[in-house]
């Protein structure tokens, strides 16, 4: 198995930068819950091994990776929430996610490595997109990790309030069952009403109930 490396660091590195940060986010695709972004910042002495894609790591090595990197980084983890996904559509609450999460590091990188296409328009230092970084940057993928995990664990506490919709096991994704539990249980305060299925839902209930 190829494994992300530390090239694309070591590139800006040197160029001059002295800290390099990487970020990402999860959750752009649920009906429900937050969309997550990480940053972190990695020391080119002191990487663990196994650093990947946060989606190829099983659920135990993902969760020990993310325990180390809390621990050993200067890293931000941010929660955007349903309803700034709803006023400012996914794509831009995920971009607001991440540049939060790089402002929230104790220090300001020099540079930014961002997973996708695209470098959000208000991150507060020059970056980079790498397309399919978390899987072939080690800083993305770090970031990748804890915005996973901490994500999966925040609808964990939410599957709680709100049992029946399945978001322990689902992550707010749209399976079968999570859609079934909204024909059954209704719209949640944490469902995404600009989604098509949740919206759909909605307008049901008022021609229903004018």
């Amino acid at each position: 198995m190829i494994l992300p490396d530390f090239s694309f660091e070591l590139t800006v590195l040197s160029r001059g930068a002295r800290r390099v940060a990487g970020v990402d986010e999860v959750g752009r695709g649920p009906l429900a819950g937050p969309v997550t972004a990480a940053a972190v910042v990695l020391d080119p002495d002191n990487i663990p091994d196994g650093l990947n894609d946060s989606k190829k790591l099983t659920p135990r090595r993902r969760e020990a990776l993310a325990e180390w990197l809390a621990a050993n980084c200067d890293h931000c983890i941010i929660h955007v929430g349903v309803e700034e996904i709803d006023r400012l559509n996914i794509y831009h609450a995920s971009h607001l996610a991440m540049c939060l999460a790089v402002k929230g590091l104790r220090q300001r990188p020099c540079h930014v490595l961002v997973d996708g296409n695209r470098v959000p328009r208000d991150l507060s230092c020059p970056g980079e997109a790498i397309v399919g970084g978390d899987a072939r940057c080690v800083t993305i993928a770090a970031a990748s990790i804890l915005a996973k995990v901490a994500r999966d664990r925040l609808m964990v506490d939410l599957a709680q309030q709100h049992p029946g919709y399945g978001w322990e096991a689902n992550a707010g994704y749209a399976t079968p069952a999570h859609r079934q539990a909204l024909l059954d249980l209704g719209v949640t305060p944490y469902h995404r009403r600009s989604f098509q299925p949740v919206h759909n839902i909605l307008c049901k209930a008022l021609e229903t109930n004018p």
